[in-house]
């Protein structure tokens, strides 16, 4: 056993940049920078719950990730499947006590969201089309966990909308791009069951969708605030176009890259129209 594996399972960047997309909810729900208190507790409620995610992902996708992504912890035998269980739930029962400790509805969404996780790890991933609306919704409840931490939704609403079609489009995508290893486990994902190319329509039409939802704030009378995401959505549509291009896996690779960069983005631009 390595013990980096303790840190490398959880993929900690994904973790940070999750935590500070909670943290930037917040900010964009209030339009300032919340308590400190408040802020730490949102960012670690969801670090904890995206570490204690990935880490029961891995435990129930060994099999898979052997022929996807062999170098991971378990499948190079960094860590066994059992620690990987117990140590996902330890982190979890972290996450749920912080959340309790900043209200009632932060703690209720996050056990929500928890639970979610180890459901769709479980038994929701290899459903066809269910899996990825369960890890966009879960995607979109990020910055409103921040928002609901303090009180208030704000613009934070139509940012959790944003970051849930756009991830829609992101989870297609991945799965054409897992199609190989997806195919050796027998699941069914959309593009096994209907073919790559109609699977790359429905990421193309959730891509052009988030675009769509990212205007909605100007009625909310964002006013010029809302130019800050014209650069965010000319990603997303180059995304739609490359994996409408093409359905290979490199081009896939890329596509779903490119669109997991603009959830972020999302989130700084609405920032910025929340401040201005």
């Amino acid at each position: 056993m390595e013990l980096k594996a303790f840190i490398e399972i959880t993929r900690p960047h994904n973790c940070v940049l999750a935590g500070i997309v909670g943290l930037l909810g917040a900010i964009v729900a209030v339009g300032h920078f919340p308590s400190a208190e408040k802020a730490l507790l949102a960012f670690l409620v969801v670090t904890l719950g995206c570490a204690g995610g990935n880490t029961i992902n891995d435990y129930f996708d060994y099999e898979i990730d052997k022929i996807n992504r062999p170098s991971r912890p378990i499948p190079r035998g960094a860590m066994s499947k059992k620690t990987a269980f117990v140590y996902s739930l330890a982190l979890m029962a972290v996450g749920l006590l912080l959340a309790f400790m900043i209200n009632l509805y932060a703690f209720v969404l996050a056990l929500i969201a928890y639970t979610a996780m180890i459901l769709y790890a479980w038994k929701l991933k290899p459903l066809p089309f269910v899996g990825n609306l369960v890890v966009a919704g879960l995607t979109g409840a990020t910055p409103l966990y921040g928002a609901i931490a303090v009180g208030k939704i704000g613009l934070a609403g139509y940012l959790a909308l944003c970051a849930f079609l756009v991830n829609v489009a992101r989870e297609v995508v991945k799965d054409i791009e897992d199609v190989e290893g997806d195919l050796s486990k027998g699941a069914k994902t959309l593009p096994i069951v209907w073919g790559k190319k109609k699977a790359a329509y429905i990421g193309t039409l959730f891509s052009v969708l988030t675009v769509l939802a990212s205007v909605l704030p100007v009625r909310a009378g964002v006013g010029l605030g809302y130019y800050a995401m014209v650069p965010v959505d000319l990603i997303i549509l180059y995304a739609a176009y490359l994996i409408l291009r093409s359905q290979e896996r490199e081009s896939a690779h890329k596509s779903q890259k490119l669109l997991k960069i603009s959830i972020f983005l999302a989130v700084m631009a609405f920032m910025i129209a929340a401040l201005v």
